[in-house]
């Protein structure tokens, strides 16, 4: 008679091992330059609390008797993880794609499933890394308060998820470095800086505050910002809603693509 598998030895349990070994992988690819991969973005966020910080403390002020650099500083966070998420999946699969070891994940039992929660799951990893280590340094320029620290982790993690499936989409769809970096300057870094990470919207005319809400990253840093003080433009509730659509639908195309093997199988 012959003997049972152990669970590792099925079809199910060798992809449950191949999904771990791929979130590891991913993490461990970020973590050996982390002095790039987070180290740098810490820096840049101290450069514009210090530049802007600096320049319009005592100028502006928002939300009442928060000073503008505590208002700033949730801001510089939530940027950090949303560009930072966002970098660690698409850079991911461009390197793979250009290297050519991607085909070395296609020969796995990894479903397309597996593929987007590890490289999701990762880009959450990266994010949240960088953005503790901008809010542990800048804390001490004018700690802001917790109010509400649910709301923080929950806009934290599902914009960093939505971010780590948007990098995913465009690392699937560029083929060089050179598209990967038309998506990011056109697309990514226009929609983060004017989603209010250094103003409110309510500074701004009429014109670009409608603007301003057709941007769902606005939503992301707004609801994340509210956290910390317990105001913010829109209500968190309004936010959770237009980010977990956002969130749906991207991962569904993400997952259509995977499943379809969408430049990665030719």
């Amino acid at each position: 008679m012959a003997a049972a598998l152990l669970p590792e030895e099925t079809p199910h349990g060798a992809a449950m091992i191949g999904w771990r070994t791929l979130f590891h992988k991913e993490i461990l690819r970020f973590w050996k330059v982390g002095f790039q991969t987070v180290g740098a973005p810490v820096l840049t966020a101290i450069l514009y609390l210090l530049v802007f910080g600096h320049v319009l403390e005592g100028r502006v002020r928002v939300f009442g008797d928060v000073s503008y650099t505590a208002f700033l500083i949730p801001g510089l966070v939530m940027m950090g993880v949303l560009q930072n998420a966002f970098a660690n999946s698409s850079s991911s699969l461009i390197q793979s794609k250009i290297m050519g070891n991607l085909v070395f994940l296609l020969l796995t039992p990894l479903s397309h499933w597996h593929w987007f929660f590890a490289y999701v799951a990762s880009s959450i990893v990266r994010g949240m890394v960088v953005g503790l280590g901008v809010l542990v340094v800048t804390f001490w320029f004018a700690g802001p308060s917790f109010v509400a620290p649910l709301w923080i982790l929950v806009f934290g993690v599902l914009g960093a998820a939505l971010m780590g499936v948007l990098g995913l989409i465009a690392g699937l769809w560029a083929e060089k470095f050179d598209q990967l970096a038309v998506f990011q300057n056109f697309i990514i870094m226009p929609m983060t800086f004017l989603s209010g990470v250094f103003y409110s919207i309510k500074s701004l005319p009429p014109f670009w505050q409608l603007v301003s809400h057709l941007n769902p990253f606005f939503y992301m840093i707004d609801g994340f910002r509210y956290g910390f003080f317990g105001q913010s433009d829109v209500s968190p509730w309004l936010s959770l809603a237009i980010v977990g659509t956002a969130m749906v639908a991207a991962s569904a195309a993400a997952i259509h693509l995977l499943r379809i093997g969408y430049k990665i199988r030719s």
